[in-house]
């Protein structure tokens, strides 16, 4: 994102840090994941009466709200068209759609409408890719057939698009997936995007439908980049409901996967599907809960922070030690690994004011010598079960030593 104007509209996405995505929609019905008709070579019309079994009467959007501002997430984002193509929104463009389903609701509608009343900024997630029509499987440029062959399948996407960015007042994030075919050309992309901005002009857009949009989106990953970034992520294996995986990550490793993307300037999009009644698995309640409280007390870690510029790399401690940010001249250093009741760290080009670990009541002493830094009066055990942050505030910008300015002696 290179204008000013993206900038301004990038401001509060830059400080939140931390969103919920949420993969719900037909395929959960199945419980076997977003992929299930892919992996399964359920034909069209056979999933498609699957319509007629969608009714997730305890789906509750004002209740996922509050366990993502629970949670300490500022953001969301609803999965609106996947693959598939059924659409979780009233659209005159296919009956394949939830309200024409047994449900009878427009469960966009009820999102935004929830995320409003509570504050919370709302996405929407598109697919492009839609395995209703024959041409959404080809990958390479071979594969590809003439333009107008796509004609019908763009002109519908165009006009959800639209559907999307009209009815239903303000929306914040709009979240595309899958190009499939990846030609820009056919889906007349830069024709797409001006309308999107035409309707919504404070809208953010990602990098995944053949613009570069406002923000990148590595998946699985924490890469940084030199864009604005998000980080998508599942709790499990899967993205949509699959009860059958069980591969948990634990809260402290989605504590330490938030960190690990705040240390990198990046955002962590969080997934956690619904199940088939709309309603989400207490495995993933309790670890969004253990999140939130976690974040009460060491969020200032997190929101709004940067980069911190000090370390051997963006990691101040050594390797698989620990993470760290920086708002001003302060640095918050979360350490993976807890030290005892003193704590080492060096590179770092500032002189120490004042440390504190947050959360702990201990008076800290702080110790330095050139780059090196101690601090003792620490608890000799790590203070939080999650991960202990110490908060360290330095004189000016916080800045490293470069690599060759000192001897090992």
């Amino acid at each position: 994102m290179g204008d000013v104007e993206g900038v301004d509209r990038a401001s509060w996405w830059q400080t939140a840090r931390f969103g919920m995505f949420i993969h719900f929609g037909l395929p959960t019905v199945l419980e076997r994941g977003i992929w299930a008709q892919y992996w399964e070579h359920i034909p069209r019309d056979e999933y498609a009466a699957l319509k007629g079994s969608f009714n997730p009467q305890s789906c509750d959007p004002a209740e996922w709200v509050r366990l993502a501002r629970d949670s300490g997430m500022k953001y969301m984002v609803l999965t609106v068209r996947n693959h598939d193509g059924f659409c979780l929104f009233d659209t005159a463009t296919t009956d394949f759609n939830s309200v024409a389903s047994p449900f009878g609701r427009d469960l966009v509608r009820e999102f935004v409408e929830a995320c409003r009343a509570a504050g919370m900024r709302t996405g929407l997630y598109f697919s492009l890719m839609n395995w209703r029509h024959p041409g959404c499987l080809q990958r390479r440029a071979e594969q590809y057939r003439a333009p107008a062959f796509y004609e019908r399948l763009v002109e519908e996407t165009h006009e959800q698009i639209r559907e999307l960015t009209c009815n239903y007042g303000k929306v914040d994030v709009l979240w595309f997936d899958c190009m499939r075919p990846d030609d820009p050309a056919i889906w007349r992309s830069e024709e797409m995007m001006a309308m999107v901005r035409r309707n919504q002009p404070s809208i953010l857009v990602n990098d995944r439908a053949g613009v570069p949009g406002d923000f990148g989106t590595p998946e699985n990953e924490a890469v940084p980049q030199s864009r604005p970034w998000e980080a998508c992520f599942t709790m499990t294996d899967t993205w949509g409901s699959a009860p059958g995986d069980r591969n948990w990550k634990t809260s402290r490793e989605l504590v330490t996967l938030l960190m690990s993307c705040a240390a990198r300037s990046g955002n962590l999009l969080l997934n956690l599907p619904p199940g088939a009644d709309g309603r989400f698995p207490r495995e993933g309640v309790d670890r969004l809960r253990e999140i939130g409280k976690w974040l009460r007390t060491n969020g200032e870690a997190i929101y709004g922070t940067l980069s911190a510029p000090i370390g051997h790399s963006l990691n101040i401690i050594g390797p698989g030690q620990g993470w760290a940010t920086m708002r001003g001249s302060s640095i918050y250093m979360a350490a993976i690994r807890w030290q005892g009741a003193t704590f080492r760290f060096a590179w770092l080009k500032n002189r120490v004011l004042s440390a504190r670990v947050l959360g702990a009541d201990c008076e800290v002493r702080v110790e330095q010598k050139g780059d090196r830094v101690w601090l003792h009066g620490l608890p000799e055990h790590p203070p939080d079960p999650l991960l202990p942050v110490l908060a360290i505030r330095v004189e000016g910008r916080p800045e490293r030593i470069e690599p060759g300015d000192f001897l090992i002696l």
